[in-house]
C-alpha cells in the first residue's frame, strides 16, 4: 500500500493527543468576556454563532462578540437577575427571563424591549423558542410551563402546561414536541399536536436538558452527579455520564453539533466531554474558579462558551 505524507493538521492531532488534548473539541481557553457585576447565570449563541448574550445576576443582559471579545450593547429592563435568553433564528429578536416572573421580548438593534409577557406566578427559570420561531416556550418556579403566541400581540400565554409537583428548570422545542425538566425529578415530553404528555422518571432533580440533532434522544442533567441519555420514544436510559459534582446548584448540558460528545460541568468549575457512545470522559478541564452555570456550543462546534458565578464568560476553542 501507497505511503502518503501526513498533512500538517495530522501532525497537530497527533501531538495534541500526546499531550493528553482532543483535537475535535474545544478545550483552550482563547479569550474572557468581563463586565457583569456578580455572577453570570446564562450564556447563549445566536443561532448563527456570530454573537452571543449573556444573561447576569446584576440585572442586565449583554450583547457579546465572542470572536473578538467586544461588548456590543447592553439591555436593563428586568427587576431581579435574569436567568435565561433565547434568540430567533433571524437574529432580530430575543426572549429573557428572571426573578420578576416577567419575560420580555427584546429587539436587538435598538436594544428596545417589544413586549412584555406575564402570567407566571414565580421565578421563571428558562426560555427557548419552537415551531420555527412561531412561538415561545417558558418554565417557572410556579410548576409550569407557558407556551407564547409570537405572531400576536397578546401578553398572555396560549397554553399552560401543569402537572409538575416542583420547580421547572429547563425547556427545550423539537418540532411539535415540547420538552421540560423539573426538580420533581421528571423529564417531561408534550407533543402539543395530539395533546399527549409523557413523563419519564429519573428519581433526582434535573436542572438542564438538551436534544439530539434529530430529536430522538435527550440529555438531562441531574442532581446525583449524573447527566442521563434518554430515548424520546420509549423514555428508556441509554447512558449515564459521571465524573463530575452537580449536588445542590442548577447547571446545563449539551452536546456537539455531530452528537459525537455530551458536554457537562462541575460546582468545581471544570468542564467535561464524554464520548456518546461509550460514556468515558475524554476531556476534563478546569475552565473556572467557581460554579459553571451554563454553556453554549457555537453551531460548527469550534467555540464553547461557558459563563459562572465568578463573574466571567470564557471562550473556549480548539
Amino acid at each position: 500500500m501507497a505511503s502518503y505524507p501526513k498533512l500538517p493538521e495530522e501532525y497537530e492531532e497527533e501531538e495534541q493527543l500526546r499531550e493528553g488534548g482532543h483535537p475535535s473539541l474545544p478545550t483552550k481557553e482563547q479569550r474572557v468576556l468581563k463586565g457583569h457585576e456578580g455572577a453570570v447565570l446564562a450564556v447563549r449563541f445566536n443561532p448563527h454563532g456570530s454573537y452571543c448574550v449573556s444573561c447576569g445576576k446584576d440585572r442586565t443582559i449583554r450583547l457579546w462578540n465572542p470572536h473578538s471579545g467586544v461588548l456590543v450593547k447592553t439591555y436593563g429592563g428586568h427587576g431581579y437577575e435574569v436567568r435565561d435568553a433565547a434568540i430567533v433564528r433571524d437574529n432580530s429578536k430575543f426572549a429573557s427571563c428572571g426573578g420578576d416572573k416577567q419575560i420580555f421580548l427584546w429587539d436587538v438593534a435598538s436594544g428596545n424591549f417589544i413586549r412584555k409577557l406575564r402570567g407566571h406566578d414565580s421565578t421563571v427559570n428558562a426560555v427557548c423558542f419552537g415551531a420555527e420561531d412561531s412561538v415561545l416556550v417558558s418554565a417557572g418556579y410556579d410548576q409550569c410551563v407557558k407556551v407564547w403566541d409570537m405572531k400576536s400581540r397578546s401578553i398572555d400565554p396560549i397554553q399552560v402546561i401543569k402537572g409538575f409537583q416542583d420547580s421547572v428548570t429547563c425547556v427545550a422545542a423539537s418540532g411539535s414536541s415540547i420538552f421540560a425538566g423539573s426538580v420533581d425529578g421528571t423529564v417531561r415530553r408534550f407533543d402539543v399536536r395530539a395533546g399527549r404528555a409523557i413523563a419519564d422518571q429519573l428519581h433526582h432533580p434535573v436542572t438542564g436538558l438538551a436534544l439530539t440533532r434529530d430529536g430522538l434522544c435527550a440529555l438531562s442533567a441531574c442532581t446525583d452527579s449524573t447527566l442521563r441519555l434518554l430515548d424520546v420514544a420509549s423514555g428508556q436510559q441509554l447512558a449515564a455520564y459521571r465524573g463530575h459534582v452537580h449536588a445542590a446548584v442548577k447547571m446545563d448540558c449539551c452536546l456537539t453539533p455531530s452528537d459525537a460528545y455530551v458536554v457537562g460541568s462541575s460546582e468545581t468549575g471544570d468542564v467535561l466531554y464524554w464520548d456518546l457512545v461509550e460514556a468515558e470522559v475524554v476531556e476534563h478541564f478546569k475552565a473556572h474558579s467557581g460554579v459553571v452555570t451554563s454553556m453554549s456550543m457555537h453551531p460548527d462546534g469550534e467555540l464553547l462558551l461557558t459563563s459562572s458565578v465568578d463573574g466571567c464568560i470564557k471562550v473556549l476553542a480548539k
